[in-house]
């Protein structure tokens, strides 16, 4: 599989949500993530990996914040409450999740 940035981009500028699923295989799942302005995620019921794509800003992984920028890697546990905030306009994400519900 071969998914170029510019590709998913498109793909996701057609969606009216702010993620799109671009890729699943086995547990994995791939999407491309651009909140508007607000970033509005919960806690999610499995692992969860981000490589920020392009943007700067703050990252809040429960109880830490943490400054990012491009080629960054977050990773959040199962149920943890986490979020982008402060980020700019031109921030994208991949999101990977992964493992069973709960995590591993």
């Amino acid at each position: 599989m071969h998914l170029p940035i510019a590709q998913a981009q498109e793909l996701l500028t057609k969606s009216t949500k702010p993620f799109i699923e671009l890729f699943q295989h086995g547990t994995l799942t791939v999407e491309l993530y651009k909140p508007d302005r607000i970033d509005h995620q919960q806690a999610h019921d499995r692992d969860e990996v981000y490589i920020i794509v392009s943007g700067t800003g703050t990252f809040k992984n429960g109880d830490q914040l943490i400054t990012f920028v491009p080629h960054d890697f977050l990773f959040v546990a199962a149920g943890v409450d986490h979020r982008f905030i402060d980020f700019t306009d031109d921030f994208y994400t991949w999101v990977l999740f992964y493992g069973p519900i709960g995590g591993e």
